[in-house]
């Protein structure tokens, strides 16, 4: 015969509920373990990222702009007179001199108007002769009518010193001495009138002449002026060099100021390098440059730098101080490094791949265990391929300086 417990079956369904208490319990604490657990860090190619080491000491802070070599000196040859083309002598990449004749043009109205100021200045020239001769021959009959009017003062004088002692003797009437006295008198004041007039009579010469002079000048220049026009329709290089370009045909007719040709001198080149409006700021005369010319480096100061902003950029213009490199020739492209400033006791490290300078990144410092652990850093002033560590990062800390977007979302990667 069966006995009841129900004390067993107490007992029992007590060791149930425990254990599923128990289990619930459990299940919770592993959940919330679970999910307090951070995910797992991704893993990334060490050989696919950029990785550099802190260093502390001397920073050179550069900033690089590409540019190109032109000549320090150029001309433009501009035609002075109107004409037509009529051969061209040199092709552009010839090397000229000062006297080379680059373009022949012609004018036949122009040699017509050299003609006729070469025939009017020769009519100048006879006229200032002519007038010379007959102002000269009207003072020579001034002083001739002034010669006669003394020799009459000088006879009369002495006639009448002679009738004074005369009329004391009481030989001469007093009366034949007064008429003489009086004859002396007005031959002296005719003598003064003679002197005066042959003294404006100079004046009056000279003022012609130098009237006439003047007139004949103007016509000599307007001949010059005209004969220069005619030998300028030979167009000349100017200066010794390279002809770069040649903007005239045969047969075009060219005005005045129309840019015949472009002579440069290859020898003196400078360089001109673009540089970012944002890092031109520190750019200051003199500095040192280095020009990379692809064939070689040569070093260069700096001579200008362009007060206004194209595209961006500023012009920075480079005077070429070393020997230059073979092959350096105009408008061969260049990349130019300034040397801004070379700064003491300074934490730097290579440019990150979004690090600007005097700016806030967050960069994955190496922990020695093969992780990489997300680091806010403080960047400061910047160079070419450095800048500087302001707070953040230590001397021998290794970074990731390449792009780690991807990866924005994670604190910590694995390198492997």
């Amino acid at each position: 015969m069966d006995i009841q417990r129900p004390d067993l079956k107490k007992k029992r369904h007590r060791k149930q509920l425990i254990g599923v208490v128990g289990g619930t319990a459990l299940l919770a604490v592993l959940m919330l373990v679970i999910f307090r657990l951070e995910p797992a860090a991704p893993k990334a190619d060490r050989g696919s990222v950029w990785i550099d080491q802190v260093q502390y000491g001397e920073f050179l802070r550069q900033v690089r702009g590409p540019g190109t070599l032109v000549p320090k000196e150029i001309r433009l040859i501009a035609a002075t007179s109107e004409g037509r083309v009529e051969r061209v002598l040199v092709k552009a990449g010839a090397q000229v001199q000062t006297d080379t004749v680059l373009v022949e043009l012609s004018n036949p109205e122009l040699v017509r108007q050299a003609e006729e100021a070469r025939w009017s200045a020769e009519a100048a020239d006879a006229d200032l002769r002519s007038l010379a001769a007959e102002l000269s021959r009207q003072l020579l009959d001034a002083r001739s009518s002034l010669a006669i009017v003394q020799a009459d003062q000088e006879g009369a004088q002495l006639q009448m010193e002679a009738e004074a002692d005369l009329v004391r003797q009481g030989i001469v009437s007093k009366l034949q001495f007064r008429q003489s006295e009086l004859r002396a008198r007005q031959l002296k004041i005719r003598v003064d009138l003679e002197q005066q007039r042959i003294e404006e009579l100079e004046a009056s010469i000279t003022a012609q002449l130098d009237a006439q002079r003047a007139r004949v000048e103007q016509v000599h220049r307007l001949q010059q002026r005209r004969e220069q026009q005619v030998a300028d329709l030979q167009v000349r290089a100017g200066i010794d060099g390279v002809l770069q370009i040649v903007n005239v045909e045969p047969g075009e007719q060219l005005a005045p100021g129309f840019n015949v040709a472009r002579v440069a001198r290859p020898d003196e080149l400078i360089a001109e390098l673009r540089v970012a409006e944002t890092q031109a700021r520190d750019v200051q005369l003199g500095q040192r440059v280095d020009i990379d010319t692809r064939n070689g480096v040569v070093t260069g100061s700096v001579i200008r730098i362009d007060p206004a902003v194209l595209n961006g950029t500023v012009q920075v213009d480079v005077e070429l101080l070393g020997q230059l490199p073979p092959g350096a020739r105009p408008d061969l492209s260049v990349d130019g490094v300034i040397e801004l400033e070379r700064l003491e006791n300074v934490l730097y490290v290579g440019r990150p791949a979004y690090g600007q300078s005097e700016s806030n990144v967050s960069l994955f410092r190496l922990d020695g265990e093969g992780n990489a652990v997300r680091t806010p850093v403080s960047l400061g002033r910047a160079s070419v391929n450095l800048i500087e560590v302001v707070t953040g990062l230590q001397a021998g800390d290794r970074v990731i300086l390449s792009d780690t977007s991807a990866w924005d979302q994670y604190d910590r990667i694995r390198l492997d």
